[in-house]
């Protein structure tokens, strides 16, 4: 089968490998229909990711089909459409059990589908712990509307329910990439009082104006009066930093509002400084870390009363054998993409 292929810092490669097979009991087979790419995949491209083994496939954002289960799996069967769960995780050590999946101590637990183990930018992924990392998907609802569900949008729900935002609260998302949108569709779940966005590309500015027209969205030079206009207090109720870009980890403190909470969703490829002398007196409380990924249900029946919609996030599409053009693209910023989603199975199929 086709499989993008981590090989060393820098080179990513579309290689043929053997199709995967079942190694536990609970492990399933899937056929993976539609794959995107994720910003953490240019990450691991340039060695911001330590723990990512060079020889893998990459690709950790599918859905598919199940083609073969383990026997000890018994929440999905073949033929099932599922989403796959970004975070693979046993269900039953102390992390697991309090919703912390990302932190999960089994071998394969946390973050390791195309990081430690190969993951879904190819024709056929395996996927262990099938039972916690798959979530069949409802009948109305098409792999391209489920696409997100595992990764991106998981990220975005998942920030959002450990911030806290109340309907009085103004919040502000620095960074209208793709998780900021997913953020953005979760936090609108909650009716805050006011939703400021925060994006440098004029593009990505245009998309949130488009689609989301009650939203105030400025660059970062108009963020200072936006602030002071719509935030009488001193800052805004919720900061959540989806940018991870020069300077952003800076503006969500400086933004927010003193005792407001700050919620670290990016992923840097450098150090932050946590400035305490300039922050002394503020009582922020930040909230950071991976997503932990255990709301997928909740979000594809969300998805299905069509109360989250991320299909305009999908620009592009392109076919497994284009995905070197796919990911230039993507990591280029070109042609107002947002994301492109990876159809994995040859047209004969």
């Amino acid at each position: 089968m086709l499989a993008y292929t981590y090989v060393s810092k820098g080179d990513f490669r579309l290689m043929e490998k053997p199709e995967p097979v079942l190694r536990d009991g609970k492990d399933a087979i899937v056929r993976v229909e539609l794959a995107s790419i994720c910003t953490s995949d240019l990450h691991i491209k340039h060695g911001a990711v330590p723990r990512a083994v060079p020889g893998i496939t990459v690709g950790h954002e599918m859905v598919g089909t199940v083609e073969t289960v383990g026997s000890e799996v018994t929440k999905v069967k073949p033929g099932d459409r599922v989403a796959v769960n970004v975070e693979t995780f046993c269900g039953t050590c102390f992390f697991c059990k309090r919703g912390y999946v990302n932190n999960c101590t089994d071998p394969d637990g946390g973050w390791a589908l195309g990081c430690r183990i190969d993951g879904g930018q190819a024709e056929y992924v395996r996927v262990p712990h099938a039972d916690q990392g798959l979530t069949v998907i409802p009948e109305g609802v098409s792999f391209e509307q489920a696409l997100f569900v595992g990764d991106v949008l998981a990220t975005g729900f998942w920030a959002v329910r450990i911030s806290e935002i109340r309907p009085e609260d103004t919040v502000l998302i620095l960074g209208a990439g793709p998780t900021g949108i997913c953020t953005l569709l979760c936090a609108r779940l909650k009716d805050p009082k006011k939703l400021i966005v925060c994006e440098k590309d004029q593009d990505r500015l245009a998309f949130v104006r488009e689609h989301y027209p009650e939203v105030t969205a400025v660059t970062p030079e108009e963020l200072p009066e936006t602030v002071k206009r719509f935030c009488p207090n001193g800052g805004a109720d919720v900061v959540l930093e989806v940018a991870g870009a020069k300077g952003t980890f800076e503006m969500a403190w400086k933004y927010a509002r003193p005792n407001a909470v700050v919620t670290i969703v990016a992923l840097y490829e450098e150090d932050q400084v946590l400035p305490l002398p300039q922050m002394y007196g503020k009582n922020l409380t930040f909230r950071t870390g991976g997503v932990d990924g255990c709301d997928c249900e909740e979000i594809l029946s969300l998805i299905a009363e069509g109360r989250l919609d991320t299909l305009p996030l999908i620009t592009h599409t392109y076919p497994l054998d284009q995905i070197e053009a796919a990911y230039e693209l993507f990591e280029n910023k070109k042609d107002r993409v947002m994301k492109v989603a990876v159809r994995c199975q040859p047209e004969e199929r």
